[in-house]
């Protein structure tokens, strides 16, 4: 009895590994569940300031190739502009942000509207205010991305630095 057991247990076990091997060498395309982010925080993660003075600190995005995202200043008010914050109690505030200016484009379905949109790497300059320590400020970057056809869902990425008020 225990001899069968552990043989049918050995042949369920050849099975699923003949299974899963055969699953591995199939011709479908391997997809990765994980889309890449289509604007990613490059850098700085960490900034010494003055504590209690105002100070600039210059942020740098990526956008993914093949993608653009609109501009803080889009052409038409239905559009999502891109928006930098810092949300209260962080330990630091936003005092000011500046944003570069927009490339326009138009889209090959409709060349007649003109998107002031950004690619590539860009950057926005703020200025913030800290207090005195060591603080991880989570800003947030909202923006909606979109291709030559179409657009996806607006999102919002945190903005991770670490600000050590002097």
């Amino acid at each position: 009895m225990v001899g069968t057991k552990m043989q049918f247990g050995a042949a369920v076990f050849a099975i699923g590994m003949g299974i899963s091997m055969a699953h591995g060498q199939s011709d479908f395309p391997k997809r990765s569940l994980l889309k890449p982010e289509a604007v990613v925080f490059l850098f700085p993660e960490q900034v010494t300031l003055p504590a209690g003075k105002a100070s600039d600190v210059i942020l740098h995005f990526r956008i993914a190739q093949g993608l653009h995202i609109n501009s803080h200043t889009p052409k038409d008010e239905f559009l999502i502009p891109t928006a930098f914050s810092i949300p209260e109690g962080a330990g630091a505030r936003l005092d000011k942000a500046i944003y570069p200016a927009g490339a326009d484009i138009a889209l090959p379905l409709d060349p007649s509207t003109r998107l002031n949109v950004y690619t590539g790497e860009f950057t926005i300059q703020v200025r913030i205010v800290t207090v005195a320590g060591n603080h991880l400020v989570e800003g947030k970057l909202r923006y909606q991305a979109c291709d030559n056809a179409a657009c996806m869902p607006p999102k919002t990425i945190p903005v991770a630095i670490d600000v050590i008020g002097n």
